[in-house]
């Protein structure tokens, strides 16, 4: 008796094919996948950056991935030759030092977000104060210490510095902080209520269920809180300018305002 062989299908013949071929062709130069985008971001932007990466990846399909820390670590990480794509940063200044060194594209330069400067405390606490010129800090922190970004060269810190020598009641707390690695750390802190008080910015304060809004400073006791964003100059990922591109749009326009950003562009 003789066994007939059966044959594949037409259509499953054809699926056969297209896949051996397409399957080949992704290890030909020029038909690899566009490489993931690497994003250094201020700490302080996770919530709102993750949401806007998502809808960046939704409308354009390049995926991301985003180290998020102090301003200061990540421009010296830069600096240091870690492969990044793009840096944002939570001051004017971090995003000086990169441009003197040509470490930054400076027409891919842009102003992206502004924040607000504000006193924390954990959730439930009974503190009230008033933010003013001489309000009494010191007593309010009782026998516990100041959360803060470390004021000597992270962004969150040097503003909240800034705005109490304004005020006029540094010299009284000086001694008394937890200077914390980033604002987040600051933030986490206080929601742990490790420290009775924190400076933090208005959108941490709201991205924590465990903490609650005491103060608000005035926005000219500090410098103006700025995000500038801008390509690193050892950067070949096509996808940055589109990139760039939207997260100046009025597609992410909404996300960083829902988080409680300004948008500046």
């Amino acid at each position: 008796m003789v066994r007939r062989l059966r044959l594949p299908a037409p259509r499953v013949l054809l699926a056969v094919v297209l896949l051996l071929i397409f399957g080949s062709v992704r290890s030909v130069p020029g038909f690899a996948e566009e490489p993931r985008l690497l994003i250094f971001a201020a700490a302080s932007l996770k919530e709102a950056l993750d949401a806007v990466n998502d809808a960046f990846r939704l409308a354009k399909g390049p995926e991301s991935s985003t180290s998020f820390a102090a301003s200061s670590t990540l421009a010296k990480h830069i600096e240091a030759g870690a492969p990044s794509d793009v840096f944002i940063s939570a001051d004017l200044d971090w995003m000086d030092y990169l441009a003197n060194k040509n470490l930054i594209k400076p027409q891919t330069r842009t102003n992206l977000l502004g924040n607000h400067l504000v006193l924390i405390a954990p959730f439930g606490s009974t503190t009230e104060i008033g933010i003013k010129p001489d309000f009494p800090l010191a007593q309010a922190l009782g026998n516990g210490r100041l959360a803060i970004a470390n004021p000597d060269d992270v962004p969150a810190g040097r503003y909240g510095k800034a705005a109490l020598e304004t005020l006029g009641v540094w010299s009284s707390v000086s001694d008394r902080l937890a200077p914390a690695a980033n604002v987040r750390a600051a933030l986490t802190l206080v929601a742990r209520k490790e420290a009775p008080l924190g400076i933090v910015y208005q959108t941490d304060a709201a991205a924590s269920k465990s903490v609650k809004i005491v103060g608000t400073f005035p926005d000219d006791s500090h410098p103006p809180i700025i995000y500038p964003m801008a390509a690193v100059a050892s950067s070949t990922n096509p996808a940055v300018p589109d990139y760039l591109a939207f997260l100046k749009s009025t597609a992410a326009r909404p996300i960083f305002e829902k988080y409680g950003f300004q948008f500046l562009p």
